[in-house]
């Protein structure tokens, strides 16, 4: 009985693991903003607290998808950057990390366990919210709130692979083909709507998926130093009005049909 005791007692004080983990600290690379930081099994994500959008997304590589930066003027190189730089020039400028340009936000933490976080943003001036999960394989993010007569879209402002160069290049739901990075895709993506993008030194894939099938453009264009990828966006119009939920995370794969049934599957 004794030594049932001993391991009963043994087996209850040992922890439980955690796959989705919270911290908080400074982003440096993106100029010092302070940041949710938040680790899932392939990913971190560091979460702006003002702006309410990420500014970085780095890989088991330490390598940063995102690379965005606050400096005034930097633009393209920077302060453009971000995921998912939703609300411009809509009432507002929201969940977008924190450049000149973003409006502030406030954020409560609604759930925190070994495999769920949940970050929820509201705009200062009451009127939109956005709603941040996380988990093992993924990050969503929902527009929970929109502001009444106006609208979003939710976009992928980044650096595949840690820099924009020749060696990226983009899976969609369009077709089966890679297409170098450069090459633009201009109407609306066919059901489950996303995008995957690539580099051929990276061994992983980033992709985005948005749960809601529309016929809204999802256009996507690329700048110097950063893609532009934009759901429910056509040049610089919005068309987004109700709540949508947007998944972001990365495959360990490079193979389409890999990538295809990982969307198809967090779509059921």
């Amino acid at each position: 009985m004794i030594v049932i005791a001993a391991l009963i007692s043994g087996c209850a004080a040992e922890p439980e693991h955690k796959t989705v983990q919270l911290s908080h600290g400074v982003d440096d690379s993106a100029g010092g903003v302070n940041t949710y930081i938040i680790t899932i099994a392939n990913a971190t994500f560091y979460l702006e607290k003002e702006g309410g959008g990420l500014s970085s997304m780095l890989d088991n590589d330490g390598i940063d998808w995102i690379g965005f930066h606050n400096e005034k003027g930097s633009g393209w190189k920077g302060e453009y950057r971000g995921f998912p730089n939703a609300i411009h020039k809509q009432d507002g400028n929201y969940f977008h990390a924190l450049n000149a340009g973003t409006d502030l936000s406030s954020s409560t933490v609604d759930i925190e366990t070994n495999n769920h976080v949940r970050i929820t943003f509201t705009s200062d001036n009451g009127n939109w919210q956005g709603q941040w999960d996380f988990y093992p394989d993924r990050c969503d993010f929902t527009m929970k709130q929109v502001s009444d007569g106006f609208k979003y879209w939710v976009q992928y402002e980044g650096v595949p692979g840690g820099s924009m160069d020749d060696t990226d290049f983009w899976y969609a739901s369009k077709d089966k083909n890679q297409h170098p990075i450069n090459e633009s895709f201009i109407g609306d993506l066919p059901s489950p709507e996303w995008f995957a993008f690539g580099d051929q030194a990276s061994t992983r894939m980033l992709y985005v998926l948005h749960h809601q099938d529309d016929s809204y453009p999802d256009d996507y264009v690329s700048r110097p130093y950063m893609t532009v990828l934009g759901f429910g966006r056509h040049e610089k119009d919005k068309y987004l009005t109700t709540p949508q939920t947007f998944s972001i995370g990365f495959i360990e794969s490079k193979i389409y049909t890999d990538v295809e049934q990982q969307m198809r599957k967090l779509i059921d």
